[in-house]
């Protein structure tokens, strides 16, 4: 199992070259598992991206959404009582964003590397708080 930050997600999609050759391998062969999990905060991330005209789908944001988690292997993770603590308790030093704060307990609630080129999470990962894999990789 692995777990998409949001920004993967989009990438993964969209085709995008950011997406580095060794996540794009990891990322498809989790699909071929149905094991490529996505936070249930990133939805309300990309709304919010959206709203804010940050980002750009092509289409409407709930259209895109619904299609995209109806992919062969996503599957939405649920925000559980577990994951929604653990996100105001991370060990160490993690800044304040929320859906950030969530989609990193969700990968720690189930043990899996989260990919990401998120400088940050990259750093919190180093130093043992979480597993993840440079997207860009």
């Amino acid at each position: 199992m692995i777990v998409l930050d949001t920004h993967v997600l989009i990438w993964a999609v969209g085709g995008d070259r950011r997406l580095g050759k060794t996540a794009r391998g990891a990322i498809e062969e989790s699909l071929q598992t149905d094991r490529a999990a996505v936070s249930a905060i990133t939805p309300w991330e990309i709304a919010m991206l959206v709203e804010k005209g940050r980002l750009r789908l092509g289409c409407e944001v709930r259209s895109w959404i619904d299609d995209t988690l109806a992919l062969p292997g996503i599957f939405l993770a649920p925000i559980e009582p577990a994951i929604a603590i653990d996100s105001v308790r991370l060990p160490g030093e993690f800044h304040a964003d929320p859906a950030d704060r969530f989609i990193v307990s969700t990968a720690r609630r189930f043990d899996a590397p989260l990919i990401t080129a998120d400088r940050a999470i990259l750093a919190y990962a180093a130093a043992g708080y979480v597993r993840a894999m440079n997207a860009a990789a």
